[in-house]
């Protein structure tokens, strides 16, 4: 029977969406067998309690000092610690850029196979996952004892709380010796929410026409709605805005409650990272644009007059 141990992400004390994906999969993979929840950090107990009730034996807390900051090296030695020490069959851990970075490392200290960004667990050894931009889905084998996969978040419905309680036990991390030292972290602070973490998005591509019609439309739409804003790879590279709102294969895969796609043409790479969506609206002037064919809703028509219209409208059902 599998046992199975889910990382979990957290920051401040509050675990990150993201993770909650990767516990349906864990759900999933430790049917008939035991799930395992980790989080790790400086003092993850806050965290750690708030897994409570999500079907995990037990909620691993792994506090040390030298896990105040995210290190692949250290991050990974006490994951593997932790899998090591709960007999884990598998490891599963959210697709996200921490995720995407430590999780070989965890691979490499168990001898495990690994399989990334998967979208559907089969059984206790086979996964489904993306490849070529999501135009093909291939069904991976992974033949060694421990296993280590990476959930594609997009493709993995968001665990609910209810199962029995569990409890949260101790675990005496060691992180070792990194060569690396954490310096400092500069984060960009935003009123809007992180784009993984939001339940509706606001995209902009080159119809937007410049880094001036970008934020005429797409900024003032999210800010109406509370929305995260992201962008297409072409006008990251072009310098418009910044390539942590990047959305597609390359950038960061979403799937809010509701995403716009304004000006955006519908290229297999951001479509990639985007067309999990639960309803995707697109405004394009262009009728044969290939967003069209993803969209739920799509309306053929110049942004500059579209966008502050649907605003009024917007403005009229709020009140």
């Amino acid at each position: 029977m599998a046992t199975v141990l889910v990382i979990a992400e957290q920051a401040g004390g509050k675990v990150k969406k993201a993770s909650l994906a990767a516990i349906t999969a864990g759900q999933q993979l430790a049917k008939g067998g035991a799930m395992h929840i980790g989080v790790l950090g400086e003092n993850p107990a806050d965290a750690a309690a708030s897994l409570l009730g999500y079907g995990a034996a037990k909620v691993h807390a792994a506090a040390h000092a030298g896990l105040a900051h995210y290190l692949a090296e250290p991050f990974a030695k006490v994951v593997a610690d932790l899998a090591k020490a709960n007999g884990a069959t598998h490891v599963v851990l959210p697709a996200t850029a921490q995720g995407k970075d430590v999780a070989p490392r965890i691979a490499a200290r168990l001898g495990a196979g690994m399989a990334s960004d998967i979208s559907a667990v089969v059984d206790d050894k086979t996964f489904k996952r993306p490849m070529w931009a999501g135009n093909v889905v291939g069904a991976v084998e992974i033949t060694t004892a421990v296993k280590v996969v990476t959930v594609r978040v997009s493709e993995f419905a968001a665990a609910a709380a209810g199962a029995a309680a569990g409890e949260v036990a101790k675990f005496a991390a060691d992180p070792g010796t990194p060569k690396a030292k954490f310096i400092k972290f500069e984060e960009v602070k935003s009123a809007r929410p992180e784009l993984t973490e939001a339940s509706i998005i606001v995209s902009g591509g080159r119809g937007t026409k410049s880094k001036e019609g970008y934020k005429a439309t797409v900024e003032p739409l999210a800010d109406l709605l509370g929305a995260a804003v992201g962008a297409t790879r072409a006008i990251v590279d072009d310098g418009w805005v910044p390539n942590d709102w990047q959305v597609g294969q390359t950038g960061k895969v979403v799937a809010p409650q509701l995403y716009f796609a304004l000006g955006i043409s519908g290229a297999i790479q951001h479509v990639a990272g985007m067309k999990g969506s639960k309803t995707i609206v697109a405004i394009n002037k262009d009728p044969d644009a290939p967003i069209f064919q993803v969209a739920d809703y799509g309306l053929v028509a110049d942004l500059a007059k579209a966008v502050p219209e649907l605003m009024e409208e917007i403005k009229k059902v709020k009140g």
